[in-house]
């Protein structure tokens, strides 16, 4: 399996170089294979490391993923040229069909082109599309990077509820997700990251996993920036799967060191102006799969649970997915992260890699009366990489209909 996914995300980079080596002028040939080979080093220290222990290892060594951030787009240029190709061979069969066209009609089609015209303007074709790819690369590589390191920015909701009860109408809630404390988030950017929170003056804050990225020697400094968020009705926290890489029993710890109460397949009923306020939590399920309703972790969590003509319920958990099975069991809000939007977004065509994981990548969702949020979090995973899908933390106001 290691294998397969070195070569899924090494072969369109040596497909590129293999095509375009007998295609481009001698100096940009040259200039290509240095290219080719001080960029795809890094593969071989995340071979080293796929093959000696963990997938997730290569968060840990420091500068290979800006390298992989810019490889990754060899996807995108490995489809432009195949547009190009097809292109070329639908303007050939037109060409083809024209000239067989003027033959019938008894016309004389225009003087074709030389073997050596077509050759030196296919060559001069590519290497301005190889320069252009590199230049492309590294523009939206350094832009990615850079919007990566930027603290979120705060995205704002009004949710409206049937049956919200008066007590909770205008109540604030605060949705964090994705922290990710670990190389490419320092202690600094978390403290920044509780400043713009508490600057939001929410009456809820509510967390939804994946606060620790993977090694246990980074929750200190997750504790010593998060026991400084803050709000009237508390913080509230659900695990997410890093944290059980991570080790839960050290993440659960340390959440609680930072004052949050945490929720495991239970519920957490806050009173609020004379209305309870249940906030189901669920846990990461164990065996993962695309969409998981995690039925059997709702259930555990119900069961504990008032009823909802006595307290309005908020369900929190780390995959979207569970928003199929709580849609049905009448939970009105789910709250949920995991995905990071992607990490990359084409805001034309609408579609981001997280499509391969889950129909909820990232927003707002309704089915019938209950409604989803998907946070595109704050963090990252692999590599420090967010194109056009920028770190958020988002504000609700609930609302009676």
């Amino acid at each position: 399996m290691a294998l397969i996914y070195l070569l899924l995300f090494a072969s369109p980079q040596l497909l590129l170089f293999l095509y375009l080596r007998e295609r481009l002028p001698l100096r940009t040939r040259l200039w290509l294979a240095v290219v080719f080979v001080v960029f795809n080093i890094p593969w071989a220290i995340v071979a080293v490391r796929m093959f000696s222990g963990s997938l997730w290892a290569m968060s840990r060594v420091p500068y290979i993923a800006p390298f992989i951030a810019w490889q990754l787009l060899g996807w995108i240029f490995c489809a432009l040229v195949c547009v190009y190709l097809v292109g070329k061979g639908i303007w050939w069969l037109i060409g083809r069909v024209r000239g067989a066209w003027y033959v019938v009609r008894g016309k004389q089609s225009d003087a074709p082109r030389t073997r050596e015209q077509e050759r030196v303007s296919r060559r001069q074709f590519l290497a301005r599309a190889t320069y252009a790819y590199a230049a492309a690369g590294l523009g939206l590589s350094a832009y990615g990077i850079w919007s990566a390191e930027q603290l979120p920015t705060v995205t704002r909701h009004t949710l409206v509820f049937d049956n919200l009860p008066a007590g909770l109408d205008g109540l604030r809630v605060a949705h964090l997700s994705d922290v990710h404390a670990g190389i490419h988030m320092s202690g600094e950017k978390m403290a920044g990251i509780v400043a713009r929170t508490n600057a939001l003056q929410a009456d809820l804050i509510l967390q939804t996993g994946d606060m620790i990225d993977i090694s246990q020697s980074f929750i200190p400094d997750y504790v010593r920036a998060f026991r400084d968020l803050h709000a009237p009705l508390g913080v509230v926290t659900v695990l997410g799967n890093h944290d059980r890489y991570t080790g839960e029993n050290a993440v659960i710890k340390g959440v609680r060191d930072a004052g949050q109460a945490f929720v495991k397949n239970g519920v957490h009923v806050i009173e609020h102006r004379g209305a309870a306020l249940a906030l189901i939590g669920i846990d990461d399920p164990r065996s993962w799969r695309a969409d998981d309703p995690q039925e059997d972790d709702l259930e555990a969590a119900l069961r504990v649970t008032p009823p909802q003509s006595e307290a309005f319920r908020i369900l929190l958990a780390h995959r979207p997915g569970a928003f199929d099975g709580a849609a049905p069991r009448g939970i009105p809000l789910t709250l949920a992260g995991h995905i990071h939007g992607g990490q990359f977004y084409l805001p034309v065509l609408g579609w981001s890699p997280g499509r391969l994981i889950t129909k909820y990548v990232m927003g707002h969702f309704t089915q019938g009366a209950s409604q989803l949020y998907v946070s595109r979090g704050i963090g990252v995973v692999g590599v420090p990489l967010r194109v056009f899908v920028p770190p958020e933390i988002a504000l609700f106001e609930l609302r009676r209909a």
